[in-house]
């Protein structure tokens, strides 16, 4: 794409957002950014989401590949808080179904005047492998793609460690669960890292932990009541069934009995520690009841927020597109006012191509 260079096909060439893939590669400013906007959209009285008009005029088009309830849903009414016109395509009753290759739907759609793609995939890597074929004007945002990536989950939870917390500097996050399957904490551990937590660990059995955790920056614990120990927040996350080639825990049942997070377990933690989950929540597997439902819980929270900080990646991103066409504007305003006609300016034109 023309307009998008360097290494992260994420940043125009301001250093702006102009997709949004991962956490990856951005600076701590981008996702202070996020985290900021979002804050704007939320009406500190009443924690009700703002309706405003800044995509009115804009379509953006929700492909969800996988099935999703959370993400989809906040989505489209982060999308529509917006006042941005939505369409989301059925995948099953979609040409992509009937043999259609990806690209070519995509570029159909495209060709419907679309502004921005939403894309949840399978596949590892495939919100990039989108943006590398959309139009230079068209916006990407990564809802998800197989084990990657899901930028805007770890944006939410970094909202809500924020909302309660003040900040995420100088943190004990724990995270505890399948870390080895899942996306959202691989968008967890670095935005964490940006924002300077303190310490970033990860619970879990062997079987289901990150390969280099080192690389990661991350601590390592297979011993659940060590590994909540005196921490800030704690993060379930659920066992990915479904992305596991083989059995990798004895049981559920089993589990629950080592990793879940129960009453007594949250004890170990700071007494104003909170508790979260991406979900889809698994009681009586990854997290009780009593703790899903207790007063240290922001699950819901999570989910409330998670519309404005989806309203604040897209505005963003709609935003510096807007600047950039200015300044491309400014630019050819600036060349246009050469007056080729004065000797000196010629002169430093020969001299600068010589």
């Amino acid at each position: 794409m023309s307009n998008l260079t360097g290494p992260n096909i994420q940043l125009n060439e301001l250093g702006q957002l102009h997709h949004f893939l991962t956490i990856e590669g951005l600076k701590q400013h981008h996702l202070v950014e996020i985290l900021d906007t979002a804050e704007s959209f939320i009406n500190p009285k009443t924690r009700e989401i703002k309706q405003v008009p800044i995509l009115r005029g804009k379509t953006i088009m929700n492909l969800f590949f996988e099935p999703s309830t959370r993400t989809r849903t906040t989505f489209e009414i982060a999308e529509k808080r917006l006042s941005a016109q939505v369409e989301s395509l059925d995948i099953q009753t979609s040409a992509a179904k009937k043999g259609e290759s990806l690209l070519d739907t995509l570029w159909n759609l495209q060709a419907m005047q679309t502004d921005m793609f939403v894309i949840r995939h399978a596949q590892s890597g495939a919100a990039q492998f989108f943006s590398q074929h959309v139009a230079p004007h068209v916006h990407v945002l990564n809802a998800g793609d197989g084990q990657h990536a899901h930028p805007t989950q770890a944006m939410l939870d970094m909202f809500t460690i924020r909302k309660h917390k003040g900040s995420i500097y100088d943190l004990k996050v724990a995270i505890v669960g399948d870390v080895l399957h899942s996306r959202v904490v691989r968008s967890q551990i670095q935005a964490l890292s940006i924002l300077e937590a303190r310490e970033i660990r990860v619970v879990g059995p062997k079987t289901l932990m990150p390969e280099s955790p080192d690389a990661m920056g991350i601590h390592i614990y297979h011993d659940m009541e060590e590994g909540i120990k005196d921490v800030d927040v704690i993060i379930m996350v659920r066992l990915q069934n479904e992305r596991m080639t083989s059995a990798l825990i004895p049981s559920e049942k089993e589990f629950f009995k080592l990793y879940g997070l129960t009453k007594e377990r949250l004890a170990l933690a700071k007494p104003d520690a909170i508790v979260m989950h991406p979900g889809p929540i698994n009681r009586g597997v990854e997290i009780s009841s009593a703790v899903a439902d207790g007063p240290q819980s922001v699950i819901l929270e999570q989910v409330t927020y998670g519309i404005a900080v989806r309203m604040a990646v897209m505005s963003i991103i709609m935003s510096n597109a807007a600047q950039l066409k200015q300044h491309h504007a400014e630019q050819e305003a600036a060349q246009a006012s050469l007056n080729l006609d004065d000797p000196l300016t010629l002169d430093a034109i020969v001299e600068a191509n010589s």
